[in-house]
């Protein structure tokens, strides 16, 4: 949560889609089969016929890239489509392949079949991303040996193999790239529903007690994002057990969400202040996002890829030609009262008051 100081901890914040300390390891909640996997029905049952069909061909899945907000499960679906193919399961990021060597090290040693996964795929080095032009198509690739006029090209078979990209940022990537993967896949939010259900498997494999309607309240503050719902759940269940006798109902949910100043939209004091802050200093906007960034003490770039996704699905904030914008949905949310067009009266006490125009 937030801390107090000036500058905002984005490492505190529960709600926040990033990686977490505690989501790091084996972790047993995510499931290792198409089966377990709650949600993005369309692109499971699409992914089901591209495995049965190279299985039955004996033939490697063509290219995947998996692409929408973070915290959804592209790196868990990617470990799935490996285990239905039967095959290992290599893992590395964009950032960490800073050099031509370092990706071809890793796709020398893949051996048939292998699933390769680039998380950040857009976040590769624009000579890393052209040795994978021929890996991809052709399954070669060509290493310089040596430099200036004595320099030779050495020409490496691969085995054959499949690459599953994961981004965020799916216009970033280039066409050419873009365009050798196969399969597209955008993961979209979950539904409270959805949630609840991957709420009540993760509580089972855990080995809590959780009646429908914890789940569900567990879900509804989760933002979509099952990452996020798992999270809580283990913090619930840390007031639930001894608070509640260990058992998770609505109350126990409603109890801890609440401790942790997250409200009934999935906000958290850091949202909030965001927006109270556009609503006080700047009448609600428009304002622009070097000026909210300044006003609050956060980067730019921090705003506009964590906070303001979400809070604009929801319809608390807009995007405008000439700055962000608050909107009456936030106000009604906060329990405050939209500013009033010049030369009207304010219909009751807001923000605004003793404040000049």
């Amino acid at each position: 949560m937030y801390t107090g100081n000036d500058e905002l901890d984005l490492e505190s914040r529960f709600v926040t889609t990033e990686y977490l300390p505690e989501d790091d390891g084996d972790n047993p909640l995510r499931p290792k089969r198409l089966s377990e996997y709650i949600g993005q029905e369309k692109n499971k049952e699409n992914l089901s016929i591209y495995i049965n069909a190279a299985l039955q061909r004996h033939d490697v899945l063509d290219h995947v890239l998996l692409y929408g907000p973070p915290g959804l499960g592209k790196t868990t679906l990617a470990g799935i489509i490996a285990a239905e193919m039967g095959v290992n399961f290599r893992v590395t990021s964009g950032p960490a392949l800073a050099r031509p060597g370092d990706l071809a090290a890793i796709l020398t040693s893949l051996e048939p079949g292998d699933v390769l996964f680039i998380d950040e795929i857009h976040r590769l080095p624009r000579t890393v991303e052209e040795i994978l032009y021929p890996a991809m198509e052709d399954f070669t690739i060509d290493i310089m040996n040596g430099s200036g006029p004595g320099a030779q090209s050495i020409h490496l078979p691969l085995d054959k193999f499949t690459l599953i990209g994961a981004t965020t940022r799916a216009g970033q990537l280039s066409a050419p790239l873009r365009d050798r993967f196969g399969v597209v896949l955008r993961l979209e939010l979950y539904t409270n529903e959805e949630l609840a259900r991957i709420v009540t498997r993760s509580a089972h494999i855990l080995g809590m007690e959780i009646e429908p309607d914890g789940a569900l309240e567990i879900a509804s503050r989760s933002r979509g994002t099952p990452r996020i719902a798992n999270r809580f759940l283990r913090r619930v269940r840390d007031f639930a057990q001894v608070m509640n006798n260990g058992r998770i109902d609505k109350a126990a949910a409603d109890l801890a969400l609440a401790r942790m100043e997250v409200d009934e939209l999935g906000l958290d004091m850091v949202d909030r202040r965001l927006l109270e802050g556009m609503i006080k200093h700047y009448r609600g906007g428009p304002v622009g996002l070097e000026t909210i960034a300044a006003a609050i003490g956060e980067e730019a770039v921090t705003i506009e890829d964590v906070y303001e996704p979400y809070l604009m699905q929801i319809g608390f904030l807009s995007r405008t030609p000439r700055g962000r914008m608050v909107l009456p949905a936030a106000y009604e949310h906060l329990g405050l009262t939209p500013p009033t067009p010049a030369g009207k009266a304010p219909a009751q006490q807001s923000l605004f008051t003793n404040e000049g125009e």
